[in-house]
């Protein structure tokens, strides 16, 4: 059987980042956390922490964190059936990858709720919708927000919605870049705004209305609200997504390129099997947030 408290103690160092925040956040000395961890990688055989500034787990390390965490959700679903019990289950971290416009806009929100329903950390990691399956196959996280419909092996997948974008510029600015029209020729010499070098909206766009990809001149800006001032203030043009510009775009702050010529992103929720039955109410509270903001 795993030596659960050398276990904790590999997932505290790399929530902590150090042997001594471990030691601090579990009670007791660095030096018996360094015990514990070089114990369990004896006799594991392997590598589990990475011993740099901060400490980063190993693929090996990463497993062994979320084998704690996923105890630690059905430590928390047993004990809540023993209502009357004095014993306090361990306070849970769960770890979750999402893109980030859907964090600037409506899934924030829904990991809120269930945080404070379950009495669970947050850990979320934020990458491209595209790319956020790799922390799920790596073992980083226990879930995803992920544009990806195939499930990644030992998960389950549950389609959402369509995260609708925009192609917007401020009036100025397609008053100076495109006084003769968007075209795949002024395209090529406005600027345009690109997240970063994973970020492929802007080229997607292009490509559905135009039909052929284009060398677009760009600023790179890794922030959704600051794409958003950005194209306000007439940086340049970008893919902003709905909730983010629709007062602007009421307004007349922000305008589109092209009037109704939308990008619709569908978004899936994919979660380790053996996490979904203890966040059925995390997945529900998701669905029913996706409903409300989500084409």
């Amino acid at each position: 059987m795993l030596d659960y408290p050398a276990a904790r103690a590999v997932a505290m160092v790399v929530q902590t980042g150090s042997f001594d925040g471990a030691a601090r956040a579990l009670g007791v000395t660095p030096s018996a956390i360094s015990q514990r961890v070089r114990q369990l990688e004896d006799r594991l055989g392997t590598v589990l922490i990475d011993r740099a500034s901060p400490c980063r787990a190993t693929a090996a390390g990463a497993a062994i964190c979320r084998h704690v965490e996923l105890v630690g959700l059905a430590e928390r679903d047993l004990m809540a059936q023993f209502p009357a019990s004095s014993a306090t289950p361990d306070r849970v971290t769960l770890s979750v990858a999402v893109n980030s416009d859907s964090l600037a806009t409506w899934v924030l929100p829904a990991l809120i709720a269930y945080a404070r329903e379950g009495g669970v950390l947050l850990d979320i990691a934020v990458d491209d919708e595209d790319h956020t399956t790799d922390w799920l196959t790596s073992g980083r996280v226990v879930a995803a927000l992920t544009s990806v419909a195939k499930p990644v092996q030992g998960c389950t997948t549950t389609a959402l919605g369509h995260l609708r974008y925009h192609a917007t510029a401020s009036p100025a600015f397609v008053q100076h870049h495109f006084a003769q029209g968007v075209t795949p020729a002024t395209l090529g010499h406005a600027p345009a705004l690109t997240f970063n070098h994973k970020d492929q909206l802007q080229q997607l766009w292009v490509h559905t209305v135009f039909g052929q990809r284009l060398a677009l001149p760009t600023h790179w800006l890794p922030s959704s609200q600051g794409f958003v001032t950005a194209a306000l203030q007439g940086l340049g043009w970008g893919m902003n997504p709905l909730p983010l510009v629709q007062d602007h775009l009421t307004s007349g702050q922000l305008q589109e390129l092209i009037p109704n010529t939308p990008l619709d992103r569908p978004l899936f929720w994919q979660i380790n099997r053996r996490a979904a039955d203890p966040l059925q109410s995390l997945s529900a509270t998701l669905r029913r947030h996706a409903r409300a903001a989500l084409v």
